[in-house]
């Protein structure tokens, strides 16, 4: 072999080389950029420390729910704040630090307008008879709340489960004097639960929270009431962005699988 044909050989492969480069370091450079939309995409998703406030009928499905949505966001913890939906309304009215609101009826969410962003309905609920283990008092109709012998438990007529209850029990022209009228559900709940009454009424879904402790008895459709839960965002929250990815995510199949598996109906 000839030097002259070694050099121009050895000059090819250099020329080769040198034309390579440029595309190689276009490559990593085109590898680089999909690397860092990927960190982009995944540095947009809002995180915050929310505070949402929920209707006490809420409290142990918002617990499963809390758990499902931290793991799948990471950086954003939600601490809940339940009470009566009245309760809820008189502290987004005075200020208190929260970013988002989650009540068991419309009518406490639409007097709170200047205050929230658009609500959006995220489940539906209906009453039941609540008695004691066994239903000891053979109670199987709203007619039997009246009996005087029965010590019946109400909630006030201000909370969302004791207008519904009232609303039902006017319907049915029953007249119940109720031993007591409680700030909330849960509280209704409790008292047959201890056996301080034998009956109240309560949303479906809290008889279900004390399996063996209390039982249920079926209102029928005709004569019973549809409890909607709208949610939406406080305006005065600092943490906007996070609150309405939160209220959102409400209404996704992924949280609804968890709403309606407590007993929840679809929105």
């Amino acid at each position: 072999m000839s030097r002259t044909f070694t050099r121009r050989r050895t000059a090819a492969a250099i020329v080769t080389a040198a034309l390579l480069l440029p595309l190689a370091a276009c490559g990593g450079k085109d590898d680089s950029k999909k690397d860092n939309g990927a960190k982009s995409s995944a540095s947009a998703t809002p995180k915050a420390d929310l505070t949402v406030l929920a209707a006490s009928s809420l409290t142990d499905v918002f617990g499963t729910a809390k758990k499902v949505y931290e793991k799948e966001h990471p950086g954003t913890k939600i601490t809940f704040s339940f009470a009566g939906s009245q309760e809820l309304a008189t502290q987004v009215k005075q200020g208190a630090p929260a970013d988002a609101l989650v009540t068991a009826d419309t009518k406490t969410m639409d007097g709170l307008k200047s205050d929230v962003g658009t609500p959006e309905i995220i489940a539906k609920n209906r009453l039941v008879i609540a008695t004691g283990k066994g239903n000891p008092d053979k109670i199987h109709d709203l007619k039997q709340l009246s009996d005087p012998k029965l010590k019946v438990v109400l909630a006030a007529p201000e909370v969302p489960v004791g207008r519904y209850s009232k609303q039902v029990l006017d319907a049915q022209k029953i007249k119940v004097k109720p031993v007591s009228q409680e700030v909330n559900v849960r509280a209704v709940l409790s008292k047959v639960e201890l056996g301080e009454a034998d009956a109240g009424i309560v949303y479906k879904t809290d008889a279900a929270t004390a399996p063996g402790k209390v039982d249920a008895v079926t209102i029928p459709d005709a004569q019973n009431a549809v409890a909607s839960y709208p949610a939406a965002t406080i305006k005065d929250s600092k943490h906007s962005a996070a609150a309405a990815a939160f209220v959102s995510w409400l209404a996704t199949p992924e949280a609804q699988k968890i709403l309606q598996g407590a007993g929840f109906q679809k929105p």
